[in-house]
């Protein structure tokens, strides 16, 4: 990204974000960018599979129940890093990047985070782990893969929809509150 990007109050990143930079652009594609957090893992700060971290402000405006979410190490991958991994693509072109990833990505992140959480296991990480690398290559069979997981782990019909991304994304509220979120704080 451009220098000082991370000053300009915007957390979330849109395919079209002008601060990135053209090279930015083929490490976020090949995903090199998560490379440096296996030092966080060698460390023991995080681990391979887990609920992804996020900012603190986003953090901040997490919910009772999303606080669930920092019970247990973060990991590199989990669930909706492979449902969401086009979250580039998914915010591109919003006129608040932030506000839609609060409407459209947060909530179903969130709840297949509280998801993982009540079912997660050596061997359904071991399937994370797999399912990260196959999403690079055939990501319809990936999801589906994911869709049929979410749908074993009890997940709610909706989540389990949201999981295979066959329908277009739709607003949520956050878990623990009723409403969408409308503005930010």
């Amino acid at each position: 990204m451009v220098v000082k990007a991370d000053r300009t109050g915007v957390d979330s990143t849109a395919g079209d974000d002008k601060r990135i930079t053209p090279v930015g652009h083929l490490v976020r594609k090949l995903k090199l960018d998560e490379l440096s957090q296996l030092w966080n893992v060698l460390k023991g700060d995080m681990s391979l599979v887990g609920p992804r971290p996020n900012v603190p402000r986003e953090v901040a405006m997490y919910t009772r129940e999303e606080n669930r979410l920092l019970e247990i190490r973060p990991g590199i991958t989990d669930i909706s890093s492979i449902v969401f991994s086009d979250e580039g693509e998914i915010l591109e072109g919003a006129k608040d990047p932030d506000l839609r990833y609060h409407q459209i990505i947060r909530p179903w992140k969130s709840r297949l985070g509280l998801l993982y959480i009540e079912n997660h296991n050596s061997f359904t990480d071991l399937k994370l782990i797999a399912f990260t690398v196959t999403n690079f290559l055939v990501r319809s069979w990936t999801l589906r893969q994911i869709s049929g997981l979410v749908k074993r782990m009890d997940g709610d019909e909706e989540l389990v929809l949201v999981a295979s991304r066959t329908r277009p994304l739709h607003e949520k509220a956050p878990p623990g509150l009723t409403e969408v979120v409308k503005l930010r704080d």
